[in-house]
């Protein structure tokens, strides 16, 4: 069941920026997770040569903890001040 707003979803909201970070996240890891999976599949399948692979499992893995380090420890959700004119 996917996640209610209770109120008019507005990106300057933190908590709206904060949930919204986090599914994009989980988007991301299943993204990469099924592309990644489906690799590996057919190497082992087909008993290729992908020498490139490991590598492109590694990439993927440290972009996506990456990803986790700046949702969980660097963004700011505070509230966004209002800016002057």
């Amino acid at each position: 069941m996917p996640p209610r707003w209770p109120r008019k979803p507005d990106r300057k909201d933190p908590d709206y920026r904060k949930i919204d970070d986090r599914m994009n996240f989980a988007v991301h890891v299943a993204i990469a997770a099924t592309i990644n999976s489906g690799l590996w599949f057919f190497h082992i399948l087909k008993s290729t040569t992908w020498e490139w692979l490991p590598w492109v499992t590694l990439s993927w893995t440290v972009i996506l903890l990456v990803h986790l380090i700046y949702i969980s420890a660097i963004a700011n959700y505070t509230e966004t001040p209002p800016k002057s004119t």
